[in-house]
């Protein structure tokens, strides 16, 4: 089997091949770092590439597998996590001047947990810094074309996976940094509900907002992926003891009968033509799969992100108090910016935005007593054009509202999924995503309202012209 063959295979294809020892985890692993040796230069994707590493666990867990001691579907299969998750031994940058060489003793439960269960890190990834905006290693690039954003936070975990060069990654969301990437590069991305999974070990962004989730190819390697990572963690006392389902379960079942809200106003304001044009015709796909669409009002939504905005960044400047003190000039210009201009947030300011957080989830609650699943667009534009060379300075043209569609998941802490849905009807080939959003702790419904689509559809197939 060619190498270029094994990296476009799903993950739950190759832990077929694995455990059926067809595939050697060593073979897997070499075929992926040397598809990150030669295309990272171009997307810069990766901030630290662990091939050693790498290559030293691929021999462990191959020893393994062929003693029988088989650890379950992840078992030898490579992923690669957003430099903001502490690892072990392992360089963790948060993409920051700040902790450019900063070496954890400790390791991020997600990332533990996806060890324990023998997957294998290849590396870190890009992002913005601190999750806020720029980076000190310069902007990852979009794979469907170099001269558009990755977007943001997680860029190098989209980018990674729709660029092949890892089947599985890690992200994390305050809001929008799972969804908005996966949007822009053409991946799916989950941010489950708040608590499902343990923040232990993520730098913070905003503490009440903030998820780490996982980023994917398809349905199937998430809902793989979210029941390793999920559960019940005592050093993240925000992680809920809410039973962890087998999401893969539900995969299958069909729609028929589902119902779908679709908001009447806000989410499909000011649309562009592409991005409306293929969120509709992924609602016409969910009716013809037999689903049941219905008008809803989401009261409130258009105050999300000014509320959602005031949260992270306070929080985001009370967590870097003292860095902002000591070391002012090693923040990149606009998160040191947007984290002093924080301070002189009220706390009438934070408190109110804390109200509005109470009245949108009441809000939502009442909304799904008719509905299963709400869908939307996950952004209201195509990725954006980078203005001028890559550089860690470097910011889209066209300026964005954040988080105008995707901020009320972290707002609330009710699951959303993005799915591609379609692509740019001129070049350059841009994708396009639709985003479900569920009811608190019903992840699998989503995954099976996602898995409905994604097996009606082929964008999931499309690959970027990097080869």
């Amino acid at each position: 089997m060619a190498d270029s063959e094994l990296v476009f295979r799903t993950a739950a294809e190759l832990g077929t091949l694995i455990r059926s020892r067809k595939l050697s985890p060593v073979e897997l692993t070499r075929a992926f770092l040397d598809r990150i040796e030669r295309l990272n230069p171009r997307l810069n994707a990766f901030i630290t590439v662990t091939g050693d590493h790498a290559l030293q666990r691929a021999r462990q867990v191959e020893r393994e597998v062929q003693s029988g001691k088989y650890r379950g579907p992840l078992h030898g299969i490579p992923y690669a996590a957003k430099d903001l998750l502490a690892t072990r031994g392992i360089r963790t940058t948060n993409a920051s001047k700040q902790t450019e060489h900063w070496v954890p003793d400790h390791e991020s439960t997600a990332t533990d947990r996806l060890n324990q269960a023998g997957a294998i890190l290849v590396g870190k990834l890009n992002l913005s810094e601190w999750a806020m905006s720029g980076g000190a290693f310069g902007l990852a690039r979009n794979p469907w074309h170099p001269d558009y954003t990755a977007s943001g936070s997680s860029s190098g975990s989209g980018v990674a996976v729709a660029a092949s060069l890892a089947p599985l990654t890690l992200g994390s969301d305050t809001g929008g940094s799972i969804l908005s990437p996966s949007a822009s590069n053409g991946a799916f991305g989950v941010k489950q509900t708040y608590g499902r999974v343990s923040r232990y070990g993520a730098s913070t962004l905003g503490w009440t907002l903030d998820h780490v989730g996982p980023m994917t190819g398809t349905v199937m390697d998430a809902a793989l992926m979210l029941r390793v990572i999920a559960g019940r963690d005592p050093r993240d006392k925000t992680s809920s003891m809410e039973p962890v389902p087998d999401y893969t379960a539900v995969l299958g079942r069909g729609i028929k009968g589902l119902r779908i809200g679709v908001p009447a106003n806000y989410f499909f304001d000011d649309l562009e033509p592409d991005v409306e044009k293929n969120c509709r015709s992924a609602l016409n796909t969910m009716k013809e799969l037999g689903a049941v669409l219905s008008e809803v009002r989401i009261p409130h939504a258009e105050h999300v992100p000014g509320a959602g905005w005031i949260i992270a960044m306070a929080e985001g400047s009370a967590y870097h108090e003292k860095r902002l003190r000591e070391h002012p000039e090693l923040f990149g210009p606009t998160p040191r910016e947007w984290m002093e201009t924080a301070r002189f947030y009220t706390a009438t300011d934070y408190i109110k935005a804390m109200r509005l957080r109470t009245i949108v989830q009441q809000e939502l609650a009442k909304i799904f007593e008719s509905c299963d699943v709400l869908a939307w667009p996950s952004s209201r534009t195509l990725p954006a054009k980078i203005a001028g060379p890559a550089a860690p300075s470097a910011t889209p043209a066209r300026p964005r509202p954040v988080g105008q569609n995707t901020f009320i998941g972290n707002l609330s802490g009710f699951p959303t999924m993005g799915i591609p849905c379609g692509f740019s009807s001129q070049p350059p080939k841009l994708p396009v995503a639709i985003l479900f959003m569920g009811k608190p702790f019903d992840e699998s419904t989503l995954f099976r309202t996602c898995h409905a689509y994604e097996s009606a559809t082929d964008w999931h197939k499309q690959r970027p012209p990097l080869d």
